[in-house]
């Protein structure tokens, strides 16, 4: 059998089919892929929300409200009780954070109390700043019934009210961020209804 003979056309087209297949493959993996990933991202907030806000009897997550903040969006999920609002989750960010964007769940009471936090994603270091999770460590217990109003969503090295995880003070600070950021956004979207 007869080796062909390298030239730049056989090269070129090899490529082409080469890349082709690939782009071909890519795209069928994402369009089966791209639904469930979706639903178990809906999946993570509607938990999230469950987290934060007290008990419902409505879908938060088909009554949201958006608004643009800092290069981004804040996302607003009303909790109802028939038609009385008991609570907000706020879906909120920070890229404050050591390893850059840390998103959270922050809930809110109608007069501006925090309920409760949920970590929906970070990157932060394993054993450092990862300890903002609940299951990691009680750090986020110290928002709970607390009212940015009069409490200080700084830690206590820059004179705020919050102590911050040990030796991962750059992660404490971006979730004070974060937790401020969902609190204004909160108050302003409260104000303009």
């Amino acid at each position: 059998m007869a080796k062909k003979k390298s030239t730049f056309l056989n090269m070129v087209l090899t490529l082409l089919v080469i890349t082709l297949v690939a782009s071909a493959l890519l795209g069928s993996i994402y369009s089966v892929t791209s639904e469930p990933i979706r639903m178990a991202e809906l999946a993570q907030k509607n938990e999230a929300i469950q987290t934060v806000v007290p008990p419902f009897d409505n879908v938060p997550s088909e009554e949201v409200s958006k608004l643009a903040l800092d290069g981004d969006t804040l996302y607003f999920y009303t909790a109802r009780i028939g038609d009385s609002i008991i609570g907000t989750a706020v879906e909120t960010f920070t890229n404050e954070g050591f390893s850059g964007e840390i998103k959270l769940m922050v809930g809110f009471r109608p007069d501006g109390t925090i309920i409760d936090i949920a970590v929906l994603s970070h990157a932060e270091t394993p054993g450092l700043g990862d300890k903002m999770e609940k299951s990691k460590s009680a750090f986020s217990v110290q928002f709970q019934d607390k009212n940015p109003e009069s409490f200080r969503l700084a830690v206590k090295k820059d004179r705020g009210d919050v102590d911050a995880i040990t030796a991962s003070t750059i992660s404490s600070r971006a979730y004070c961020d974060a937790v401020q950021r969902a609190y204004d956004g909160y108050m302003k979207v409260k104000k303009e209804k």
